[in-house]
């Protein structure tokens, strides 16, 4: 099946030209990691690699700071991409958030809520190629990098609701910045995805190109980039970012806290995980 999919989109076969879907090449010492660094020159490429659906657990969350950390002064650009063809990434790893205390739950939220804005504050250009289905988390992380260059094939989404959750890292935020009050507040209220070219029309994708060229693309634009004056670029990003995004996420932070304690939260997560319908009872 995933043979198949590949040869319809192009992405392997001879009339693609281009061969097998892109996979990492990790450098020593990342190749058992969740999430794999791979650096050319001065552009890296940080893989999440996670089966089943890259989850962000709290290991994958250590892994992409890890990645992050490593490239401080040594990368200009990286590009964050997935190492599975059939998605980017599929947002949190509920079973994980289930087995969490608060304090541990807290925990990850501030880890990733630290890194994401690092993302966005620090000098190092961030290029999301998001290959496909990105949801919940996944389309959180693709919402804090610079850019999103999204393959046809891609989605996005925050079906949090669906769970009686709520978007806990920073899509109540970004994703009005990027599409505006009215349509975010229509996503995070229904759960209901978009598509590449809707999202590229939002705001939301910065570039939809075929799937087979999504990788090259992203990578050019990395290579492009990293090559810009590095003062200007930090500086750029810098008052960029600057505002009152840092109290809007610490208001979505203490909400989240809250929503995933309730019965509905529990009574959500335990019909997405049993597969049958949630009753909601909002409390």
């Amino acid at each position: 099946m995933i043979l198949r999919r590949l040869v319809a989109q192009g992405r392997y076969g001879v009339a693609s030209g281009q061969g097998f879907f892109p996979y990492p090449h990790p450098d020593a010492g990342w190749e058992e990691s969740e999430v794999k660094l791979e650096t050319r020159e001065d552009v890296a490429i940080a893989w999440i690699d996670r089966p089943p659906a890259n989850s962000i657990s709290p290991q994958m969350a250590r892994g992409l700071r890890r990645a992050w950390d490593a490239i401080q002064g040594r990368s200009r650009a990286l590009v964050l991409a997935s190492a599975n063809p059939m998605l980017f990434c599929a947002g949190a790893d509920i079973k994980a958030f289930t087995t969490m205390d608060a304090a541990a739950g807290q925990g990850l939220l501030d880890d990733m809520h630290g890194l994401l804005r690092e993302f966005e504050t620090g000098p190092i250009v961030t290029i999301a190629a998001v290959n496909a289905l990105a949801f919940g988390g996944g389309c959180e992380l693709a919402m804090a990098c610079d850019f999103r260059i999204a393959a046809e094939s891609a989605t996005f989404g925050q079906p949090e609701i669906s769970l009686g959750i709520m978007p806990g890292f920073g899509g109540t935020q970004r994703l009005p910045r990027l599409i505006g009050e009215a349509k975010a507040l229509e996503m995070n209220l229904t759960g209901d995805p978009i598509s590449s070219y809707e999202a590229y029309e939002l705001g939301l994708a910065t570039r939809v190109v075929p799937d087979h060229e999504l990788f090259d693309t992203a990578l050019g634009w990395a290579r492009r980039l990293a090559a810009q004056a590095p003062l200007a670029v930090e500086q750029i990003k810098r008052v960029s970012a600057a505002g009152e995004l840092d109290a809007g996420i610490e208001a979505e932070k203490q909400a989240f806290a809250m929503v995933f304690g309730s019965e509905d939260a529990r009574e959500g997560i335990s019909a997405f995980l049993q597969k049958r319908t949630a009753r909601f009872h909002g409390r």
